[in-house]
């Protein structure tokens, strides 16, 4: 008799979800290297046995470097260099088929886990379909749940529109990739490989148009009348209803006409207002705020959160979505997080609301819900420092999605000297409401006035007269690129930090204010004289809503790489007419770069660059 061989994407979530499903103390077996576990459930004995990632990716079929490429194929990740690590996994995988008389997918639920385990159900089981478990958690109730309720199929749809990414990628950089080298090669003796993508070159350009403004910005000259007075002992700042003037005379004028005088007070406006809850995080939001918060990258923000997900303390870390569905046990969750220390007091304060529903966001992901801290808890100080800071900030983000808006007041009091009007700001917290719980991540101001009314005369200390230039856009951060990414349509949830960490790899943007360095420019400056289209966002993004239709089962993968092959055609072609033109301007700009590289400063007696 066989048994049910389950499919986890990694090894840490075969663990969890054998000991989740076990009748008793699942049995940890070593062989080849690696390790699964076999359990008994209700009498049938199980095997879960691991992936690890990816156990199959694309390659070419012929060897020799040229270009245009499309006759590719699968091949096994280990027969890559630097990827043997892979092979334990596929052995232990291909033994434990022939003793297996059912197949369950266990998987992450998107598109790479569907991947991962479409390919392995082909090249290594021999079938084209199993049954799915469906989790968003790694906790012991949802992995029963899902195995309860285990879907007949795999989600057919969602593994299509990960081929299909997969291929594109595989089109797209093998072609771009190859050309630009080969261009270059045909100048250098040397051989440096000068990388392109379908969405990491329209991201590069991205960044090089805020490049060009900040360049091409012309900065314009501005004034300010700033007005400091005292009040009761009190030393209040007001500036003048205009704000900014932009020519000298007038704000001169206005300085000449106040001089001296003393101020009063003629309008006195309070406004009281709500400050809603911050929405539960999407992947993108996390990641901007981890960037904000502690500089993590988005590349560093995901393997932290990936990390904390494996171990059941969070949910799926790469969903699109702002919503919590209340199938996940609202109070379970709260109580569960009340059990640490550092939360109870804002777990008690929800529990005792009437009603417990999250400030939810518009945005929607079909497979998961927003990423929230689970009922499952660490022990705070098993976690090490950087796990630490973003599972504080997942649970109080959490927490506080459920508090009641934060009750806010604002002050306006109008300054009259002779007849010039100052405008004074106060603002207050009346009830922190949410900011009670979030408050360490929230930027707010408090500017307490004192009790003014009208018809109450100030002493002007001085009228200061301030000259300042209007400011260039600012470079995107890591954190606010990712957001820009996601509103053109460029990449996904689970693609995008990796996108930029590979502009970094390759040499083409520094800095964590991001700046495009001088290969970088050229490799666009390239582009975009010979072949426009591959910066195109338009057309990155039309791939994008195609493979959207695949997934949704309305598109056939097969005419969009069709498709995709006939563009790139049309692309390569041209490219390659005008192949040496482009190896000499690579050449060049990549001298330069190398060049800068070596540059540790000016020389402080001659000016020039030190080597």
């Amino acid at each position: 008799m066989g048994y049910i061989l389950i499919l986890a994407e990694k090894p840490t979530a075969a663990q969890k979800i054998a000991k989740a499903l076990a009748d008793d103390k699942p049995k940890k077996v070593v062989k080849n290297g690696a390790y699964y576990f076999e359990f008994t459930r209700n009498g049938k004995k199980h095997v879960c046995v691991p992936a690890v990632g990816h156990l199959f990716v694309l390659d070419t079929k012929d060897k020799k470097w040229v270009y245009p490429v499309f006759d590719v194929h699968w091949i096994k990740t280990f027969e890559r260099r630097g990827a043997s690590y892979a092979k334990k996994y596929y052995e232990n995988i291909k033994e434990l088929v022939e003793g297996a008389d059912e197949i369950i997918v266990a998987t992450d639920y998107d598109t790479e886990g569907e991947v991962i385990a479409y390919n392995i159900l082909r090249f290594i089981f021999g079938k084209e379909n199993a049954k799915r478990m469906k989790f968003s958690t790694l906790t012991k109730e949802e992995l029963v749940k899902a195995y309860e309720n285990a879907m007949p199929s795999i989600d057919i749809g969602q593994a299509e529109a990960g081929l299909t990414r997969h291929y594109l990628d595989f089109f797209w950089g093998i072609n771009l990739t190859r050309a630009l080298t080969i261009a270059m090669k045909k100048k250098s003796k040397g051989f440096s490989v000068v990388s392109s993508g379908r969405v990491q070159s329209p991201t590069l350009w991205l960044l090089l148009q805020r490049e060009f403004e900040i360049r091409n910005f012309k900065p314009k000259p501005y004034w300010q009348l700033e007005l400091h007075a005292a009040y009761n002992g009190h030393m209040l700042v007001a500036n003048h209803e205009m704000d900014r003037f932009w020519e000298k005379s007038k704000v001169e004028a206005v300085l000449k006409k106040v001089e001296g005088k003393d101020a009063v007070v003629v309008d006195i406006t309070r406004r009281k207002h709500k400050q809603m809850p911050p929405h539960p995080f999407s992947t993108t939001d996390l990641q901007s705020e981890a960037y904000s918060q502690f500089k993590f990258s988005p590349q560093q923000t995901l393997n932290i959160a990936e990390r904390l997900y494996q171990e059941g303390y969070i949910s799926y870390p790469r969903s699109s979505s702002q919503k919590l569905p209340a199938s996940i046990d609202y109070k379970r969750v709260l109580k569960g997080i009340g059990k640490l220390k550092p939360y109870k007091k804002f777990v008690d304060m929800l529990l005792k609301l009437p009603e417990l529903k999250p400030n939810e966001g518009k945005k929607e992901d079909p497979a998961h819900p927003a990423v929230y801290a689970t009922w499952q808890v660490p022990e705070l100080d098993k976690l090490n420092p950087q796990e630490r800071k973003l599972y504080d900030l997942i649970v109080r983000r959490t927490l506080a999605t459920f508090a009641p808006p934060a009750l806010r007041e604002t002050m306006k009091v109008v300054l009259s000297v002779d007849g010039e009007k100052f405008i004074l700001v106060g603002k207050r917290t009346i009830d922190k409401g949410w900011l009670e719980i979030y408050g360490p991540y929230v930027k707010y101001e408090e500017q307490i006035l004192p009790e003014l009314k009208v018809g109450d005369k100030l002493k002007v200390i001085e009228i200061k007269l301030l000259e300042k230039q209007t400011q260039p856009p600012a470079r995107y951060t890591q954190g606010s690129i990712i957001k820009e990414m996601e509103k053109r349509g460029l990449g996904t949830k689970a693609t995008r930090a990796q996108i930029l960490q590979t502009l970094y790899d390759r040499g083409y943007i520094k800095g964590k204010s991001i700046e495009v360095t001088k290969l970088g420019e050229m490799v666009v400056d390239v582009l975009s004289e010979y072949s426009p289209k591959i910066l195109s966002e338009e057309l990155t993004r039309k791939f994008e809503q195609e493979m959207d239709l695949v997934f949704k089962r309305k598109k056939k993968m097969e005419d969009i790489l069709k498709e995709a092959r006939e563009v790139l055609e049309e692309i390569l072609k041209e490219f390659k007419e005008k192949e040496e033109e482009i190896g000499e301007k690579l050449l060049d700009a990549y001298h330069k770069y190398k060049r800068n590289l070596r540059v540790v400063g000016k020389c402080p007696k001659c000016g020039k660059d030190l080597i």
